[in-house]
């Protein structure tokens, strides 16, 4: 109980810190910036482009659109659009998260495959994700099984999975490699295989390497899913909620602000639900030495 009340008044304390930094910054820069050889060196601090933290929670109760005949708040369309996207990026989550174990046991086994396949696999990361979006888009528009055609949000599904898969696999390859050789090797002298080595020594040593990298690419698969909605014009999600407020934002940002701090406490979540997988795995916490 320490630990966690430690961990929730972290939590807390790093929020209450970014409110105050977010309005020191407001209290002491200019409100124009300020601007040296025409390069803008520090950003705008007015209401149009900063505004207080309490004006954006206010507009979390306004309604979204002014005057509509059945108005839902702009509190509710966020927290809608989080969930929308919370599923398409969990659902890529478990789509990276399978494809980066199964790639992990793969180079683990084979080293010939680690030698060849793991360049490819860091340098998959640096193309950037808006260039992939419209491409998964256009093949999934494609795409037709068994009279089921392509959705836009398996697109988006498939692209926060492209951001999640590599640290799990980078995590599971090093967690599968943590094990000290002696033990390895007196696996070996007990005629051990590679299966029963697998499961009783190096699943349970990779478990301390995993959870962190979970915990990564949870985050990243977030990030992922409101890119991917952005780029390839999902309806329904947060990311398409940023862009549909930003639009209208000329004179009061406060409400795609708001749509950010949604996204950013969707992180958050997502990040957070693979505490669940840390206290089911918790008696493997100490298996590396």
């Amino acid at each position: 109980m320490g630990s966690r009340a430690r961990t929730v008044l972290t939590t807390v304390a790093a929020f209450v810190l970014l409110v105050a930094a977010w309005e020191l910054a407001k209290l002491v820069l200019p409100a124009a910036g300020v601007t040296f050889g025409g390069v803008r060196l520090l950003p705008r601090a007015d209401d149009a482009a900063m505004p207080h933290v309490w004006t954006v929670l206010a507009k979390l109760g306004a309604p979204e659109v002014a005057g509509a005949a059945d108005p839902r708040s702009v509190g509710v369309a966020v927290a809608s659009g989080a969930l929308f996207t919370l599923g398409l990026a969990l659902g890529g989550l478990v789509l990276g998260g399978v494809g980066g174990v199964l790639l992990a046991l793969l180079m683990q086994r084979f080293a010939l495959a680690e030698r060849a396949v793991l360049p490819y696999v860091i340098a998959s990361q640096t193309v950037p994700l808006i260039a992939i979006a419209p491409l998964v888009a256009g093949w999934g528009g494609r795409i037709a099984i068994a009279g089921w055609a392509w959705q836009p949000w398996a697109s988006v599904m498939v692209i926060a999975s492209y951001l999640a898969f590599f640290p799990i696999a980078v995590g599971m390859l090093r967690g599968l490699n943590s094990p000290p050789k002696a033990d390895v090797e007196l696996f070996h002298s007990m005629a051990s295989g590679w299966w029963t080595t697998l499961l009783r020594l190096r699943l349970p040593a990779s478990v301390p390497h995993l959870v962190p990298a979970v915990r990564l690419a949870a985050a990243a698969a977030v990030v992922g899913a409101i890119v991917a909605e952005i780029s390839t014009g999902t309806r329904g999600g947060v990311g398409r909620l940023i862009i549909e407020y930003a639009q209208s934002a000329t004179g009061d940002p406060s409400q795609m602000y708001a749509a950010i701090g949604g996204a950013a406490v969707l992180g958050l979540v997502a990040a957070g639900a693979v505490g669940l997988l840390d206290l089911g795995l918790r008696r493997y916490r100490g298996a590396v030495s």
